[in-house]
């Protein structure tokens, strides 16, 4: 009677019966041979538990188990292999992932790749199988330069699992944000070099320092430039503020690092002469977020080509022919969905898509603003992914927080944070060579006069530095802020170029008691120049406004 045949978990425990495995328990003593099992065998291993390995089986090493596991390629392949006649040879290489660290200065780039090959060989001719794919990452470790420990963020699942380092944080590279570095540091090598033989396709917003203006501007000029094959155009954005403005925007700042944009590479207003290029013809403007050039710029808006995102119903200059009105929803929503329809795959970099998306949340307020739109909210959806591990709501409160946040802000940061300036002209001087200018400032903060005095020891010094770089012959710094007791409350602080000018303000602001009553404040060390005072809490800042503009065409000269 012929015995019953083996299962292949006797086969198995047997271990010695199986030239897999004898050659496995030989370990160096094989020598140069190679230990190939025949496909049956491998069919065979298939069906065995852990719990039938015997000890010593248990204790060999196993390379790379876990790649194994999740690699459902090679079970692919193995059910392939067990289809190949017995005389057939199997042999495999190891799959295991190779891993490099670049552990030099605080950015540390990882990288992780999975290469794998199978082939089988009978005699000398070789029978290739579909390899598995390769997938390579690259992942930066950056040391954070602001803690967020203290910002009353929401719940993350992202947070739970994987914890929250106030010191490092691992992200995976973003090619789209290289590629962006890429595109604003060749441009603005090109508008270093005077930009020969092109025109400057100048693509620039309204001169508001906030985020949905500048992250409007840096991706419609990295869309157009994608779009417009041409050699004649040089398209590069414009950031309208000037560059010592940035360190007053904390929410900013925050955000171009996050995203790793390379701010070194941006071109901002007062880095560049526009009416240079208008004067030599070679001047193309494109307008964000708006129907007209800023006061200041006016003079060059004959150079306007295109005007993208302005309301409905607002006139644009008549010779404008490209003209994309508002659809009553943020302009990065707009962007975002040019990107998705011409160029998706920038949008699956995390930090590429972060900024689009900050823009996005701070434009509509977390998308509860009443001018909200379906668009927004769907293209929020499509850009979720750059909120990281907190979320949408955690990151527009990172931001929310940013933009009041002073601990970091020098006095003169403060003031500029919140500036708005006029300028009147005059009588000729003596000599009658040019006219007399009056300028009055207006800086608004949202701490008392009493917080923002004593914010730095020189606080009084610094509000006369920086009266003096604005050439402002008046300044007043306008306060609202909630007392302990949760009530609004508006303060004043008016400093003057000159006693006589102080006494003609105060005149002034006399004769129009009923729209602006004063209670004087006694704050210690002001200056003879400096007033404080209390204000209703009805007063609004455009009721201000109003009459620091009376007063300035009434001053004049």
């Amino acid at each position: 009677m012929r015995p019953p045949k083996a299962k292949p978990q006797d086969s198995y425990i047997r271990g010695r019966e199986n030239p897999y495995f004898d050659g496995l328990l030989r370990g160096n003593d094989t020598g140069s041979q190679n230990i190939s099992p025949s496909t049956s065998d491998i069919g065979d291993l298939r069906g065995i538990s852990f719990s039938d390995i015997p000890g010593k089986f248990k204790d060999l090493p196993v390379k790379d188990s876990v790649s194994d596991i999740l690699e459902p390629f090679e079970q692919t392949t193995f059910w392939t292999l067990s289809k190949v006649p017995r005389s057939t040879s199997f042999e495999s290489q190891s799959s295991q992932s190779d891993m490099s660290f670049d552990l030099d200065g605080s950015n540390h780039l990882v990288k992780q790749s999975s290469p794998g090959t199978f082939e089988t060989t009978e005699e000398h001719q070789v029978v290739p199988f579909l390899p598995r794919p390769v997938i390579e990452k690259s992942f930066v470790l950056n040391k954070r330069k602001s803690n967020l420990s203290n910002i009353p963020l929401p719940q993350s699942a992202a947070t739970f699992y994987n914890g929250f380092s106030p010191q490092f944080e691992i992200l995976e590279s973003c090619e789209s944000t290289m590629k962006l570095n890429l595109y604003l540091k060749a441009r603005k090598d090109d508008v270093s070099a005077g930009v020969p033989g092109k025109f400057l396709h100048a693509v620039i917003g309204q001169d508001v320092s906030d985020v949905g203006s500048i992250a409007s501007t840096i991706m419609y000029a990295l869309y157009l430039n994608e779009t417009i094959k041409s050699d004649q155009f040089c398209t590069v954005p414009i950031i309208n503020m000037k560059r010592t403005d940035l360190s007053s925007h904390a929410e900013l700042k925050w955000l171009l690092d996050s995203c790793h944009i390379d701010v070194p590479s941006l071109l901002f207003v007062d880095e560049i002469d526009l009416s240079y290029f208008d004067l030599f013809g070679c001047l193309k403007l494109v307008l964000v977020n708006g129907h007209k050039l800023p006061t200041r710029q006016e003079a060059l808006k004959e150079a306007v080509v295109e005007v993208f995102n302005c309301r409905k119903g607002e006139s644009v200059y008549p010779w404008v022919e490209t003209v994309t009105v508002d659809q009553d929803c943020s302009c990065c929503s707009l962007i975002a969905e040019k990107l998705f329809l011409t160029a998706p795959e920038l949008l699956a970099g995390q930090r590429f898509s972060k900024l689009l998306l900050a823009g996005i949340l701070m434009d509509t307020g977390n998308l509860t603003s009443p001018h909200c739109t379906t668009k927004d909210k769907y293209m929020a959806t499509l850009l979720l992914n750059g909120a990281g591990r907190f979320g949408s709501n955690g990151l527009y409160q990172i931001m929310r927080y940013k933009m009041y946040d002073i601990s970091d802000l020098k006095a003169v940061d403060i003031l500029r944070k919140e500036f708005k300036k006029w300028t009147r002209g005059g009588k000729p001087d003596p000599t009658g060579s040019r006219l007399l200018v009056s300028n009055i400032g207006m800086s608004s903060i949202g701490i008392s006069l009493e917080q923002f005095l004593a914010h730095e020891r020189s606080s009084k010094e610094e509000i006369k530095y920086f009266q003096q770089s604005e050439k402002l012959r008046l300044l007043m710094i306008v306060s609202g802020y909630y007392d302990a007791e949760k009530n609004f409350k508006r303060e004043i602080l008016v400093s003057a170029e000159s006693m006589e000018l102080m006494r003609n303000l105060l005149s002034f602001f006399s004769s129009n008691a009923s729209h602006l009553p004063l209670k004087a404040m006694h704050r210690p060390g002001l200056r003879d120049d400096m007033k404080a005072f209390e204000i209703d809490k009805a007063t609004s800042r455009k009721t201000i406004e109003r009459l620091l503009e009376e007063f300035g065409g009434a001053s004049k000269g």
